[in-house]
């Protein structure tokens, strides 16, 4: 009888047992939700997928991935946690892979100083003559009888017959065996004379009273105008021709704003045409020409060259290599790397884990496929080089761009019917049709 009554008790025990542990287990259970902290909540619902979406319209959402209507590539849209950084969006390392994001770092180099810009060979004014009538005259021969001939020093360009020469020569003849002092005074005056009506001493030795007097070229060149004809009357102090040296020549080079900053008189140049292949002709830079030119916003730079073997014909084009001195070391990215919108220039910065920054710069010249940083990297940093439209596309999407000061690029009926994702909407999660609008 004892027995059974000791099992019976032992059996009792045990239960007692099991119902204590059973609800010191739910009362410790009821316990920890409370202590887990909000943060882990919110890191867990971070790196949720909210929708997906096509980069070209990132208005339309869809509740999984794969080929929107247009036929793009799908990419998912994160939610952000609590204390995530509002200027950083973050694309999956996948879709990264995928679409051929190419990643370079900021260098410090010194930039290229050589520049090739276009040139025309033109005439060097200073190298000039013009012929003209001292006197009323009528052209009786004309040597050059064609623009643009060449002549050589000395040789006769025109024959003129003035009364005002033929009496000023026949005076100075008759004087031209006297010998008194008075008369040799006179002779002197009369030769005076010839010289202020524009008769060199060659061609008063060369004239005769009743002729025609002859005029000669007073330097090597080409007759660039041809104003009169034979038999043609003029008047005093009118053109006749005009004649230009070919002993130097001058290349006007055109310069756009970026670089004309960096040229200077004396700059040495490096000039090249297509009529001599493999024949360079070196000279330096004589001026920029305080000018802008308001068609194509260049400047004009005037380069003299030598020309003693007359080759170099004006109207020629040229390129033109200048070499600007050299300066430091300075931030550069490729250019294209760049986004210019019209109101700011930026770039996108990767950072760890899959996100990006964009960035707004300003840059300086250009040159080999770099751009020079003027502010807003110092070098060392990393940016997208290729694919970084698709990260702008996410950045404007996420409102980055508007906390970058850049103008909202979201239509504002696609913001009124896509409203940015919160952490609240992560933990609401809320399904949206697929192919349909949020």
């Amino acid at each position: 009888m004892k027995r059974p009554l000791i099992v019976l008790a032992a059996v009792a025990a045990a239960a007692a047992l099991l119902v204590a542990g059973y609800l010191g287990g739910r009362r410790q259970a009821a316990v920890a939700p409370s202590s887990t902290p909000a943060s882990t909540a919110a890191a867990a619902d971070a790196g949720k997928v909210l929708y997906w979406y096509d980069p070209m319209l990132p208005e339309q959402h869809f509740d999984k991935p794969g080929l929107s209507p247009m036929g793009m590539q799908m990419v998912p849209r994160y939610a952000d946690g609590g204390g995530a950084d509002e200027s950083v969006v973050r694309i999956d390392p996948a879709t990264v892979q995928n679409l051929g994001v190419r990643i370079v770092p900021v260098e410090r180099r010194v930039l290229s100083t050589t520049l090739h810009v276009p040139g025309t060979v033109t005439w060097n004014p200073r190298e000039a003559i013009t012929v003209s009538a001292r006197v009323d005259a009528v052209v009786s021969q004309l040597h050059v009888r064609a623009p643009y001939t060449r002549v050589a020093a000395g040789e006769p360009l025109a024959e003129l017959l003035a009364p005002q020469w033929s009496s000023a020569l026949a005076e100075y003849d008759a004087l031209q065996g006297a010998q008194s002092a008075d008369a040799k005074a006179l002779r002197r005056a009369a030769r005076e004379r010839l010289q202020v009506l524009g008769l060199t001493a060659a061609d008063i030795r060369a004239a005769h009273a009743a002729g025609p007097i002859t005029l000669h070229a007073a330097q090597a060149g080409t007759v660039t105008a041809l104003e009169v004809r034979e038999g043609q009357r003029v008047g005093a102090g009118q053109t006749l021709m005009t004649l230009n040296g070919l002993a130097t020549v001058w290349v006007e080079a055109s310069l756009p704003q970026a670089i004309a900053g960096t040229v200077r008189a004396g700059t040495p140049v490096t000039v090249t045409v297509d009529a001599f292949p493999g024949q360079v002709f070196r000279g330096s830079v004589e001026t920029l020409l305080p000018e802008v030119d308001s068609a194509t916003r260049t400047q004009r730079a005037r380069i003299v060259l030598a020309n003693l073997d007359g080759r170099l014909s004006p109207g020629l084009f040229a390129t033109v290599q200048l070499q600007p001195a050299e300066g430091g070391a300075v931030p550069v990215v490729p250019s294209d790397a760049l986004i210019a919108t019209g109101a700011q220039t930026r770039v996108i910065v990767a950072e760890a884990g899959g996100r990006f920054r964009p960035l707004a710069v300003r840059t300086g010249r250009s040159a080999d496929g770099y751009t020079e940083i003027l502010d807003g990297l110092h070098g060392g940093e990393k940016v997208v080089v290729s694919g970084q439209f698709l990260i702008d596309s996410e950045a404007s999407l996420s409102g980055a761009l508007e906390r970058l000061g850049a103008e909202q690029v979201v239509p504002a009926a696609a913001a009124s019917a896509a409203p940015p994702a919160t952490s609240h909407d992560a933990h609401a999660g809320h399904a949206m049709p697929s192919g349909g609008q949020p």
